[in-house]
């Protein structure tokens, strides 16, 4: 039985302790906040409830498997899923606006037939097609394998097998996302649906490279879910699952340094000066530097990500019952695409008018103090690490009334999420947050290795490879594990 010190109680970190404890190890985690999730928070107030950060679950399989490994009881007896139908409904810049259905190929291409016109849907499904064939592609060693130590493969193949396209008399390939929407989609409204999902990971659609279709792929095939009573239920029933494993929770506890003895982690030094020793040492992937005892790592290994854009939310306490039938979510695109796109990963000073913005409206009782009210989260992606513009809230609420008539005149307060609250609450640097790992491009969406230059350190969590979302911090922290206990031989879950 070997002692494992997990540093912060994020998902991944969660993940990884209850699947360590159950192998059979003394696991102790210690996280410098009062409490467990990383991003995964709630916000209370007047009765209300909202999620502060992922308002949605897809992959939930990953999950399962957690709970399927550490105990008798399944994900669903601890909390209660709910499939979002529609998965999202989304107004575009012209006005027009379709829902499409969960987890239905058919059911979304029979949609965008008949809300966009003719040929819309064949395109959209042919797409998908070509989506799931990279998905194929990339599922094990970007989602189930420890990243590969010639990951440079990955790096130079593009998955996504692009239709040949002529221009100026010389035939290419898609090679990002911005060019399948141009090319493939031809479509503004189907290239503003593409360019969303890579949008909503703080991802610039003109620089990803093709791959990142199997975003809209991991969607559209496994659906959306919405658990019960809000997204910190699922961190809830993980923290407690891990106690039920007997790990230990240290809160208030900073780590500032990783022990090293005789070329391998030895243990972890607190904030207040205090050691305890370890075997193994499992950290964030944002802990780095020879100050806290993490070696650099050799040449050959993936840089850490750096720059990636953080998440501005507004949580609205309404008075007025949902309407029935209202969509969870709701998609309002922006009238002002490439303002948006410079704003964000350009040099122009602020964004549009109306960015786009994601409206979340669950149908749940738990998060409203009587069914005359209503919680609602409106979020946009925004730059990372600075102070936001004058007028940036209001814009975000502005764009929301074209997904809630008279949003306005039903506020009661609002509370307002910056990416200061998100660097507190998860210590990413300015508030950053981690994309989901994507083959191609250079390697520039590619995370840093579960291992590091440091003999029984581990990194878990979104800023290590599969890199950010929660069905991706919950495999980071399987393979986490499956390092620790088949040792380096280690290939993933078969």
């Amino acid at each position: 039985m070997a002692r494992i010190a997990v540093i912060g109680a994020g998902m991944g970190a969660l993940a990884a302790a209850a699947r360590l404890a159950v192998a059979g190890h003394r696991v102790a985690v210690y996280e410098r906040t009062e409490t467990y999730g990383g991003a995964v928070r709630r916000f209370e107030r007047d009765g209300f409830s909202f999620d502060t950060g992922p308002g949605l679950l897809p992959l939930p399989a990953v999950w399962r498997d957690l709970f399927v490994k550490t105990g008798k009881e399944p994900l669903e007896a601890c909390v209660e899923l709910v499939q979002v139908d529609p998965s999202a409904r989304h107004v575009f810049a012209d006005g027009s606006e379709v829902s499409l259905p969960n987890a239905s190929r058919a059911g979304v291409v029979s949609a965008l037939e008949e809300t966009l016109g003719a040929g819309a849907g064949q395109r959209w499904g042919d797409f998908l097609v070509r989506a799931r064939e990279a998905w194929d592609r990339t599922r094990r060693p970007l989602l189930e394998e420890p990243l590969w130590p010639n990951w440079s493969v990955l790096a130079e193949r593009e998955p996504y097998p692009s239709v040949p396209h002529k221009r100026l008399l010389r035939t290419r390939r898609a090679g990002t996302l911005a060019e399948i929407g141009a090319w493939e989609l031809r479509d503004p409204r189907l290239a503003a649906l593409l360019e969303g999902h890579a949008l909503a990971y703080g991802l610039d659609p003109r620089a990803t490279p093709a791959s990142a279709a199997v975003l809209p792929y991991m969607e559209h095939a496994f659906g959306m879910w919405y658990v019960r009573g809000g997204m910190r239920e699922l961190a809830r029933a993980v923290y407690e699952r891990c106690l039920a494993r007997r790990v230990e929770f240290r809160f208030g506890a900073e780590v500032t340094r990783v022990l090293e003895k005789d070329g391998r982690a030895a243990g972890v030094e607190l904030a207040d000066g205090r050691v305890a020793e370890a075997d193994f040492v499992v950290a964030p992937g944002t802990l780095s530097g020879a100050a806290a005892g993490v070696p650099p790592r050799g040449d050959g290994d993936v840089a850490p990500r750096r720059g990636l854009p953080s998440r501005l939310t507004v949580l609205l306490a309404l008075r007025g019952e949902r309407p029935e039938g209202a969509a969870h979510r709701t998609v309002v695109h922006t009238e002002d695409r490439d303002g948006e796109l410079e704003s964000l990963f350009g040099t122009a000073p602020a964004g549009p008018a109306r960015p786009t913005v994601t409206v979340l409206r669950p149908d749940d009782p738990a998060l409203v103090p009587d069914t005359g009210h209503e919680a609602v989260v409106v979020s946009s992606v925004v730059p990372a690490g600075t102070d936001l513009p004058a007028g940036r809230v209001e814009a975000l609420i502005t764009a929301a009334e074209r997904a809630v008539p008279g949003l306005r005149d039903r506020v009661l307060w609002h509370e307002v999420r910056t990416p200061a609250d998100i660097a507190a609450e998860t210590g990413a640097e300015g508030g950053s947050v981690p994309a989901p790992a994507l083959a191609a491009g250079e390697g520039r969406l590619l995370h840093p290795a579960n291992t590091t230059g440091l003999r029984g350190l581990f990194t878990v969590g979104g800023w290590s490879h599969p890199g950010g979302g929660l069905p991706h911090a919950g495999m980071s922290g399987a393979l986490v594990s499956g390092l620790i206990v088949e040792g380096p031989g280690f290939r993933g879950s078969q």
